[in-house]
């Protein structure tokens, strides 16, 4: 039984939450499924998800194939942006539950051999923090440096042009200091002083007391925007062209700014090795960093290549508006020559943008596309997120200008309606009136279209989505070159994809046809032999060439010899 100190808040036998899996490279190829915990389960009958809802859900999750959890921030929070504003980093908020919750889940995910990952947020506190409550005050305390303060200019105007990506200056006067403090994204979220080496000294601690509660790794929040230009130089203007991506629209004023300044500095590579050196204390553990950069890819590589600093990184550019095979080619094909240790994680969606079938299909999206999307992803050379909800094939919900909860959508409606039509709540059974999710009114509302797509209802479907993404899983188990090897892609029609997987003297051929129309791939030099039991249907090969049914997929195995 675990002897937990109540009054220290910590465990006295820290090892007995630890992992049982010995595998250090356990993350090289794994699938890591997104909870966003106010919308996946609720176990108490308030409307929003929580921890115990995970616990009762974790043989769902096991069953999918899965090879850990990353869960959504926890923490105890105002809930201004619902957990990503932390007012103490050791407390579970009670709506999520109690700390013996947390302990619960990770001793019962180990035993069905899912890895827990957290979501850390390490950049920015809530206002609500006493950390915060104190540096405020005035100069003097002992957390006046805590946190980014700066003068006025002589104007009394902020001290640079910098902006917050929800809108407005990143700036906010606080009369009792006299000076404004940085707030990259809320008003209520002030960004840490990681020049300050007691904040460093801080931070390491909380990532280490999640440590001895047994997680497996951490899924770091705009890790990038942990330092500051030191000097507050002024962002130059970014051509109207380029106003587009990272996550934000072009209507938004922090799409006009290059951000050199408010992050991505180069004082935080030595934060990360020293964040890694303090991971790899506990030899299984991981770090997964979220990057929204100027230039993704780059920030990718040289956050990630070698063993130093992060085990892995995904940015927003495979999170893009419209489907592109041209485009997802080339980031891959870039990433891979550029840097031949670094490890991508990929995303195709999560809690910030609208769901992927939508996203790229629109009207269009089908079950077929759904099935072949995720069989997509977890083919190519990586690791992968995969966001609660698309191993149901789920779309956007559009939900009313009234029923809004994210303050991103309500700023800027109606041109971006926020995240929220990504967060609506897990559809578990179709008959209940809150889906399974609740006994009472969710958060919010959930969609009659996701009715039809609940869990209880594909599962009893063997040509689902859910049943298509378990089946794949599996058949991607016994296919190690999936999982480990380097990729290389051969060229085939407009809106179809395919590579060849190598590792350890095996190789596998994937073709993907993303078209309405069936497609044919020249396949010269190749000798495939065409693989079964990953849940597509079979497809013609001939000498030379293999032809792909619309919506469908080709794997094969490949002699030595005949790869060139």
């Amino acid at each position: 039984m675990l002897n937990f100190d109540k009054s220290e808040d910590t465990l006295s036998d820290p090892s007995a939450l630890v992992s049982p899996h010995a595998d250090k490279g356990w993350w090289r190829g794994a699938v890591f499924y997104e909870v966003y915990l106010r919308s996946f389960s609720d176990s108490d009958g308030d409307g929003t998800g929580d921890l115990p809802g995970v616990i009762n859900h974790l043989d769902y999750l096991a069953e999918l194939g899965v090879d850990a959890v990353w869960i959504s921030p926890f923490f105890k929070s105002p809930m201004k942006d619902f957990g990503y504003d932390v007012s103490d980093y050791r407390q579970v908020d009670p709506i999520f539950g109690t700390l013996d919750d947390f302990d619960q889940l990770v001793r019962q995910a180990h035993r069905l051999g899912i890895r827990v990952i957290i979501d850390q947020v390490l950049s920015h506190t809530s206002d609500q923090h006493p950390w915060f409550q104190a540096s405020r005050q005035d100069r003097t305390n002992d957390k006046a440096a805590w946190y980014v303060w700066a003068d006025p200019k002589p104007d009394g105007s902020p001290p640079n042009n910098w902006l917050s990506m929800f809108g407005g200056s990143a700036w906010q006067w606080e009369p009792r200091r006299g000076q404004y403090y940085l707030h990259n994204f809320l008003v209520s979220q002030p960004d840490l002083n990681f020049h300050c080496p007691a904040v460093v000294a801080q931070m390491l601690e909380e990532v280490e007391f999640w440590l001895k509660r047994g997680v497996d790794g951490f899924r770091l929040d705009a890790i990038n925007f942990c330092f500051h230009d030191l000097s507050l130089r002024d962002n130059p203007p970014k051509p109207a062209e380029q106003r587009k991506g990272r996550g934000f629209t072009a209507d938004n004023p922090y799409a006009y700014q290059i951000h050199l300044f408010d992050n991505t500095r180069p004082e935080n590579l030595g934060f990360l090795e020293t964040l890694r050196r303090l991971i790899d204390r506990y030899p299984s553990a991981v770090t997964l960093g979220e990057l929204s950069s100027e230039d993704p890819l780059a920030t990718t590589i040289e956050y990630t290549s070698g063993s130093k600093r992060l085990h892995m990184a995904y940015s927003f550019e495979l999170l893009v508006d419209t489907f592109s095979a041209a485009h997802i080619r080339n980031v891959v094909e870039t990433l891979g020559a550029s840097s031949v240790d670094c490890w991508p994680c990929w995303a195709i969606g999560n809690h910030d943008v609208t769901r992927v079938t939508t996203r790229w299909w629109g009207s269009n999206a089908s079950v077929p596309r759904a099935k072949l999307l995720n069989a997509f992803l977890f083919s190519l050379k990586g690791s992968f997120c995969s966001y609660q909800g698309e191993e149901l094939g789920l779309q956007e919900a559009d939900l009313p200008r009234e029923a809004l909860q994210d303050p991103y959508g309500i700023a800027f409606w109606p041109a971006f309606k926020g995240r929220d039509g990504c967060r609506t709540p897990m559809p578990w059974t179709e008959q209940d009136p809150a889906c399974g999710f609740s006994s009472a009114k969710p958060w919010l509302p959930i969609p009659a279209q996701h009715r039809a797509s609940a869990v209880s209802r594909q599962q009893a479907d063997p040509n689902s989505v859910l049943s298509a993404y378990r089946t794949f899983l599996r058949w991607r188990q016994q296919h190690p070159v999936l999982r480990h090897g380097g990729i290389r892609f051969i060229d085939s029609p407009a809106e179809s994809l395919c590579f060849i997987r190598e590792h350890e003297g095996k190789s596998i051929l994937a073709c993907f046809n993303f078209s309405a129309s069936a497609c044919s791939v020249g396949l010269a030099g190749l000798d495939p032999e065409e693989l079964s039991g990953h849940g597509f249907d079979r497809c013609r090969l001939s000498p030379g060439v293999v032809e792909i049914p619309a919506l469908g997929a080709f794997f094969a195995s490949l002699p030595d010899a005949t790869v060139p």
